[in-house]
């Protein structure tokens, strides 16, 4: 296993975050690409055919300047930003996202979230649940894990859960089950060698098999000859380069590509994680995971939503698009979210500061009831007035969707089943 650590990032709580990545190779030793496909394996392929796309906001974004505009509260609460009509009657977002406001009738947003957790973590947006919760036993499971473990996935094509950014946990569920993760120096863990070639790795198979035949032949529960399997599926990806094509923009249609606006550079750049996911999922993952941007706006808030709203714009946007032209929006819940919502009063360095007690929750695609905005808050943005939502119903209506059963229950590390949500109760006017 070879680890490789990438660009940091700093949020206000002193924590550097680094980008890391773990590289498994299709080797005898260590934890790889094939012990992920076995661990997948076990889960059966009884899932609804449907994937995700989870975008998080790395430092938590401001509601206020976002989807939840107060435009009528004092001019220390309600900012810089005009609120602009959407293609759905009543549904108004900021100035600054138009392209979105063309399309909400494909998206809905909940603006009353509540069971936030004033903290700096990925963890709520991965999973629904805070960073605390079952610590000791290495946390909750986030999405991919969860369907990784209960699903697995559904063409065999490719691993369940990829990550893009290092976002995505597994929790008490173990490293079998954590989000796979392309390094980034080339794709080298998803291709061959230059001095291995294909017969070459088929030789290594082959001395493998050799070495193994005794152990085989004494193995009555066949578990050698299906560890075998997996190592052959594992290589397979490799050989075959279907993942890493998937992770190759260069193999876009340019005119898709300009649509993202990858090649504008700058806060731009970030949109291709976002064509990325859509190549992903069409290559046959359940679940990309990805982080967009940096969001924690202390000192600067108006600065840095003109410098990252149109490009967040244009990206989600051509990506709610790309989906429906490849008639993938239909089985693709895309979900947008940060940490938490931000201060609705403005603070002395024309920033705003965390707040917990509102956010918004971007929901589009999978079969969802769209074109709708769930809940509100009171005329300040200080906290949900109408329909509060807990962040685990969110949960709970993605996994209802891709046909998980939320009451089953999956063992902890210390024997004790767990719920995969202690809030099962469904957004019914999304479903």
């Amino acid at each position: 296993m070879l680890t490789i650590f990438g660009r940091s990032q700093r949020f206000c709580d002193g924590v550097t975050r680094r980008d890391f990545l773990q590289v498994g190779a299709v080797t005898l030793g260590g934890f790889g690409l094939a012990d992920l496909l076995r661990a997948e394996a076990l889960a059966g392929s009884t899932a609804k055919r449907r994937s995700i796309i989870n975008i998080y906001l790395a430092g938590g974004p401001t509601h206020m300047d976002t989807f939840d505009l107060k435009p009528t509260a004092p001019a220390e609460y309600r900012g810089e930003f005009n609120p602009i009509a959407t293609n759905v009657p009543g549904i108004e977002i900021c100035e600054l996202m138009p392209s979105l406001a063309k399309m909400a009738d494909k998206y809905a947003i909940v603006r009353s979230v509540t069971g936030l957790r004033n903290e700096h973590s990925a963890r709520q947006s991965d999973s629904g649940w805070n960073t605390n919760d079952l610590a000791i036993l290495g946390g909750r499971p986030g999405v991919g894990a969860v369907v990784s473990k209960l699903h697995g996935t559904v063409t065999g094509a490719a691993p369940t859960s990829v990550t893009l950014s290092n976002f995505g946990e597994a929790g008490f569920l173990g490293p079998e089950y954590r989000p796979y993760q392309p390094d980034n120096v080339g794709r080298t863990n998803l291709r061959l060698n230059r001095a291995l070639t294909e017969d070459r790795l088929a030789d290594r198979q082959a001395l493998l098999t050799s070495l193994d035949r005794m152990r085989r032949d004494v193995d009555h529960s066949q578990s050698m000859t299906a560890m075998d399997q997996f190592s052959e599926r594992a290589a397979t990806l490799v050989t075959s380069g279907k993942l890493a094509d998937a992770l190759d923009v260069a193999k876009e249609d340019p005119n898709v590509v300009e649509k993202y606006g990858v090649n504008q550079g700058g806060r731009y750049s970030g949109n291709r994680n976002l064509l990325l996911a859509r190549r992903l999922i069409q290559a046959g993952v359940r679940v990309v995971g990805l982080s967009w941007g940096g969001w924690d706006t202390h000192s600067g808030n108006f600065t840095t939503m003109k410098q990252q709203l149109p490009a967040l714009d244009m990206g989600l946007s051509a990506l709610i698009r790309d989906l429906e032209a490849n008639d993938m929006l239909e089985d693709t819940i895309i979900l947008m979210s940060g940490e938490f919502g931000r201060t609705p009063r403005i603070n002395s360095s024309a920033g705003r500061d965390h707040w917990p007690s509102a956010a918004f929750w971007f929901l589009a695609g999978g079969g969802l009831r769209t074109g709708q905005v769930i809940g509100s808050t009171n005329r300040l943005g200080e906290r949900a007035l109408d329909r509060p939502v807990h962040l685990q119903q969110i949960y709970a209506t993605v996994y209802q969707q891709l046909g998980i059963d939320l009451n089953q229950k999956i063992t902890d590390p210390a024997g004790r089943p767990q719920y995969i949500l202690d809030n099962r109760e469904p957004i019914s006017e999304l479903i």
